[in-house]
């Protein structure tokens, strides 16, 4: 604007005046200039209006009850001693699907309040249609993007896995606007190709205390990788466990954990490095006995791995569970290991000709033993769950158990009683 002001401005007395431009020259120069600051005046807007929503968002969560006058009388009641829920913000992380309108459309379906669960879509790759349906939404979800769509530098022979960089970066400047930009203390993760189940947020604000108060937890997931049905008990919907396997697929952590992980973020493959040992440090998540999540999207960088063999047959729960009313705490480790383990090596143990044989229903729950690598892989693989190990740990196992349902039978997939930890090389 100072440009085209000066550029309009006469000359001073005496100066020799400047000869008429020829067409298509400098004259074009003023209009390049007024679209120029039209756009970058549109682009002000849109971040004032985000910027306004945060702050908006902040002093909600900033709000104290304040203090009475002195000397006067105070009565304590419940209802004043109750504490507001927690702002619990959700992050979509979003690129080029513009089916990001089928999470978007159930997360602003179901969610209870827009003030304690922001939703802020982040977006790489600089997609216009996918940016369009996320601008459709308006004010009911906060639209910020990836600055740097630049391609990554990559090792030679990972060519083919600029797309797992490319990701790895999003996260990385996605969480770090939620923690340390907008700074919330908690935040969900969710990715554009999940849809929820109605019950989604109120389990995520029932395990977030837990979270907070056990350091034993790193996380909570709204997702079970053996969660197929047939393979869970759909009647026992607000069955919670621990896992030693990080789950993701709509995933809850505090800013504690960020705080912890930002400065030696992965350049790839952010999701098995979470599962290294060096970064679980013998920590475990929460997840669901139904999957709360549900992923639809085939399409994508890791071109459909196992999503025809297991992900597309995931159960997504249907049946509201008032997570925030039940006693949760059976999931401190001080109470559930104790508890896990006697259950489990109490309950006799068949083989798995006799498993296949016998109806399940209404008998009581069995152990299948494995013994090494090998015979784990063979007994999941012959009864459907997900076989394969990362960093020594199998899908959905806790202290090398893996909890799912056969014909109606609960059963568990064990090590000997004797069992001293997880073996990196069988991965």
């Amino acid at each position: 604007l100072l440009l085209l002001f000066l550029w309009g401005r006469p000359g001073p007395p005496g100066a020799p005046k400047s000869p008429r431009s020829p067409p298509g020259g400098p004259r074009l120069l003023p209009a390049q200039l007024l679209q120029l600051a039209q756009d970058a005046e549109a682009e002000l807007r849109l971040q004032r209006e985000l910027l306004l929503q945060i702050q908006r968002l902040s002093h909600g969560r900033r709000r104290r009850t304040p203090k009475p006058p002195q000397g006067a009388a105070v009565t304590v009641t419940a209802a004043a001693t109750t504490e507001e829920p927690p702002v619990i913000p959700v992050l979509v992380l979003a690129c080029d699907r513009s089916s990001v309108r089928r999470c978007l459309d159930k997360l602003l379906r179901y969610r209870p309040s827009a003030r304690r669960f922001p939703v802020i879509v982040s977006q790489d790759c600089g997609h216009a249609e996918t940016a369009a349906v996320i601008a459709s939404y308006g004010a009911a979800v906060a639209h910020i993007r990836q600055p740097d769509l630049s391609d990554v530098a990559v090792p030679p022979e990972h060519r083919k896995f600029q797309g797992y960089y490319k990701i790895s970066r999003h996260y990385r400047w996605a969480l770090g606007q939620v923690f340390r930009t907008f700074r919330y203390r908690a935040a969900i993760v969710v990715e554009d190709d999940l849809e929820v189940a109605p019950d989604f947020f109120e389990y995520f604000q029932a395990v977030l205390p837990i979270l907070q108060g056990d350091p034993s937890l790193w996380c909570a997931s709204a997702w079970n990788d053996n969660g197929k049905e047939g393979l869970v008990d759909t009647g026992r919907a607000e069955l919670l466990y621990r896992t030693d396997f990080f789950p993701g697929l709509g995933w809850l952590l505090l800013a504690e954990l960020w705080d912890e992980l930002e400065p030696k973020w992965p350049a790839a493959f952010w999701d098995d490095w979470m599962r290294q040992p060096e970064q679980r440090r013998g920590r475990s998540c929460v997840r669901p006995e139904v999957s709360r999540t549900v992923t639809f999207g085939r399409k994508g960088v890791s071109h459909g791995q196992f999503f025809d063999q297991y992900l597309k047959f995931i159960k997504l729960n249907e049946r509201f569970v008032p997570f925030t009313q039940l006693d949760l705490s059976y999931l401190r480790k001080e109470q559930y290991e104790p508890s896990f383990l006697r259950q489990v090596y109490s309950a006799p143990e068949v083989k798995l000709e006799q498993l296949q044989k016998e109806a399940g229903e209404g008998l009581g729950a069995v152990r299948l033993q494995y013994r090494g690598r090998d015979s784990f892989k063979a007994l999941a693989k012959a009864l459907g769950l997900m076989d394969d190990l990362k960093s020594g740990v199998p899908r959905a196992g806790y202290r090398g158990v893996v909890s799912f349902v056969c014909r109606g039978r609960r059963v568990f997939l064990a090590p000997p009683s004797d069992w001293t930890g997880y073996d990196p090389s069988w991965s």
